[in-house]
C-alpha cells in the first residue's frame, strides 16, 4: 500500500461516531484498514512499526494522541490529530471560541484597547455605540465607522499568520499536526486526511466584510457566538467537508 494507491480511497464502511472511534481503530491498525491508511498517509512504512497506541485529548486543538513506536529507532513518534465529524455537505464547524479579552490573555494577541472594544461591540459584551442598530445587543462590522473598519481590518491583516494559526493549529504540545474530518450523511460515509499545513493553505485568504456583517479571513468565518451559555464570545468557524475537495 502506498500514497498512491489511497487516492479516492476514502470511503468508511460505518463511519465514525465520534473521537474514540479512530481512536480504537489506530489501537487495532494491524487489522483495521482504515488505520492502516491513515499511517500511511501519514509517512509511516506499515513493516516499520512495531506498535502504535492511541488516545483521545481533552481542551487541546488535537483531539487525539497517536504514539507510534519503529523497529528501527529507539524514541516514539508522536502524531497529534484534530478531529471533525460532520453529518452535512455543507455547513460552519466550531475551530475556536473564547470571550474576546482571552485572545490577549492567553494568546497575547496585544490587541490595542480600541479593537477590544470593536470587537465587544461585535460580540454584544458592550452595547452599541450607535443609535438604531440592526440590533439592540450588538453591532454589526459595517455598523462601525469607516475608520473602525479600517483599524480593525489592518491589526486582522497584520496579525492573519498567527491567528490562523492559533485558531486551526494551536499551540504546545497537543498542538494539531493532522486533521480528519469523518462525514455521514444518511447511509454514506467517507472520511480525508489532512496535514496542518495543506489545512491551513486552505482556509487562509483575504480580510473581509462576510455577506451577514461578520468578518472573514480568507475561508474562515468569524462571527458571535450567540446562544447559550456564553453568548458574547468571539467564535471562529469553518466548513471541513472543503477538505474533501482538496
Amino acid at each position: 500500500m502506498n500514497k498512491a494507491q489511497l487516492l479516492g480511497s476514502q470511503t468508511a464502511k460505518g463511519g465514525f461516531k465520534n473521537e474514540q472511534d479512530i481512536v480504537d481503530k489506530f489501537n487495532k491498525w494491524e487489522v483495521d484498514v482504515e488505520a492502516q491508511k491513515w499511517l500511511v498517509l501519514m509517512n509511516y512504512v506499515l513493516d516499520e512499526i512495531e506498535s502504535v497506541k492511541a488516545v483521545v485529548l481533552q481542551r487541546y486543538k488535537a483531539d487525539i494522541n497517536v504514539q507510534i513506536r519503529l523497529k528501527s529507532k529507539a524514541a516514539l513518534d508522536v502524531e497529534n490529530i484534530q478531529v471533525k465529524l460532520v453529518s452535512n455537505p455543507k455547513g460552519f464547524n466550531q475551530i475556536d471560541k473564547r470571550p474576546v479579552d482571552t485572545y490577549n490573555s492567553i494568546l497575547n494577541w496585544n490587541m490595542s484597547n480600541n479593537i477590544l472594544n470593536i470587537l465587544k461591540r461585535f460580540t454584544g459584551e458592550l452595547p452599541p455605540a450607535i443609535e438604531n442598530p440592526r440590533n439592540s445587543r450588538r453591532m454589526f462590522i459595517d455598523e462601525f465607522s469607516k475608520n473602525e473598519q479600517e483599524e480593525l481590518f489592518d491589526f486582522l491583516k497584520s496579525n492573519k499568520a498567527r491567528i490562523i494559526n492559533d485558531v486551526l493549529r494551536g499551540r504546545g504540545e497537543f498542538s494539531a499536526e493532522w486533521v480528519i474530518v469523518a462525514q455521514k450523511v444518511n447511509e454514506s460515509a467517507r472520511w480525508v486526511l489532512k496535514n496542518i499545513n495543506e489545512v491551513i493553505n486552505h482556509y487562509d485568504g483575504d480580510v473581509k466584510i462576510s455577506p451577514r456583517g461578520s468578518i472573514n479571513i480568507g475561508r474562515i468565518l468569524i462571527q458571535r457566538k450567540g446562544g447559550t451559555p456564553d453568548p458574547t464570545s468571539l467564535q471562529f468557524k469553518i466548513n471541513p467537508a472543503e477538505l474533501f475537495d482538496i
